[in-house]
């Protein structure tokens, strides 16, 4: 008798030694990762429950398709969803409790704890936090808070790209993550494959205006390092002008360096409208405007760099600039690919009813004069512009 018992209890023993060796279906227990500010966090077992904080971390969660573990979101995402494929993608998001005001203001600052407490995360992914404030962060919270960054600021890096393999490690989203990966660089390939061996002499000058940098602006807001030109080797008459990114230009320098084709980023599309209206005279001299080789292009540097924009903005920039290496491209075809792969759904109509059809003419072309601009310049609310007009109905282009 006691033998059997004795076998009986050996036995529950060995079975309980077992289903504690066996990991539990999604766990990760004793994970460990170093994020992107070089802490080390652990992890007990694999987070359900998440909150994104700071410049573009619900976008890198929406990527990885964890929308449906995000369980409370910074109000940024609830007041200004327009230009972002991911929030226009998923618009429960807007719905979950607010956590946080979020916004620039709040980049590297402690969150609202309590609002973060309130819906329970097991995970605080946060972009572009200092690696003393994240730990004490994280101290306060009793959570996991992990650093994520897209490098620097207002372009492309692929920082991005690490990013997303340590959040898709701890969700146990590595396959996505490649996946998101190698759909970004296999598109980046075939901008490049296509516009190979284009003579430089060949290849005309191009300048983008209206480049959102702490708030909106006009056709003097530009970018050295404008991401569709870059992936297009595009010769972007400000290339040399600046050692990096944003700057103002000044008119005059403007008109002496007179690129062949100029585009406008949406979310400064009314500036540029307006003052068109105000001042005719100057953009004649431009022999873009004389010539109708100008277009709109999407806002992609919209709390933190939207990927998908991007590469959606420069098949826009090869299609025009090259359209015989670019005329099996249907551009909203493509475009509708590009959100859907990333953000989740083919938000392009979306888009458009924002900001006109991605790579028309602005509809203020056809305006000579303030007079006439009145009338046919339509106006509605925008969270880019802070309610001043946008440009709508645009027409479509082909660079004559």
């Amino acid at each position: 008798m006691r033998q059997r018992v004795a076998l009986a209890v050996s036995g529950a023993v060995l079975v309980f030694a077992l289903l504690l060796a066996c990991p539990v279906p999604g766990a990760a227990a004793g994970l460990a990762i170093t994020d992107m500010a070089g802490r080390q966090v652990s992890f007990p077992g694999r987070p359900g429950r998440l909150v994104a904080l700071g410049p573009g971390a619900l976008r890198l969660v929406v990527y990885l398709g964890a929308q449906e573990q995000v369980v409370g979101v910074e109000q940024i995402e609830k007041d200004a969803r327009e230009g972002r494929p991911y929030a226009l993608a998923h618009p429960r998001l807007a719905e979950l409790p607010t956590v946080s005001p979020g916004g620039p203001a709040g980049i590297n600052k402690k969150p609202d704890l309590e609002g973060i407490l309130r819906v329970r995360p097991e995970v605080v992914f946060v972009t572009y936090m200092e690696a003393g404030v994240a730990e004490e962060v994280q101290r306060l919270l009793r959570v996991p808070v992990v650093v994520l960054s897209y490098g620097r600021f207002g372009t492309f890096d692929e920082a991005v790209f690490a990013s997303l393999r340590i959040a898709g490690r701890i969700l146990g989203r590595e396959e996505r993550a490649e996946q998101v990966i190698a759909y970004v660089e296999t598109g980046r390939h075939d901008l490049r494959q296509r516009v190979a061996g284009v003579p430089a002499a060949t290849r005309p000058t191009v300048y983008v205006g209206g480049i959102g940098f702490r708030g909106t602006h006009g056709i003097e807001s530009t970018d050295a390092e404008y991401v569709p030109f870059a992936w297009l080797e595009a010769r972007n008459v400000v290339g040399d002008r600046a050692k990096e990114g944003h700057l103002f230009l000044d008119r005059e320098t403007l008109l002496r360096l007179d690129p062949e084709v100029v585009f406008v980023d949406g979310g400064g599309l009314s500036h540029v409208g307006a003052d068109y209206g105000r001042r005719p005279e100057y953009y004649r001299l431009l022999r873009a405007f004389r010539e109708r080789k100008v277009f709109t292009l999407y806002p992609f540097n919209w709390y933190m760099t939207n990927v998908d924009t991007a590469l959606a903005d420069a098949y826009a920039v090869g299609r025009i600039l090259y359209p015989e290496r670019f005329r099996d491209i249907d551009l909203q075809r493509r475009v509708n690919e590009i959100f859907r792969v990333l953000a989740g759904a083919p938000v392009y109509n979306e888009m458009e009813r924002a900001y006109g059809s991605l790579g028309a003419r602005p509809a203020f072309l056809d305006l000579a004069v303030l007079g006439r601009l009145r009338p046919r310049y339509r106006t509605q609310r925008s969270s880019h512009d802070h309610g001043r007009t946008k440009a709508e109905s645009p027409t479509h282009p082909l660079v004559s």
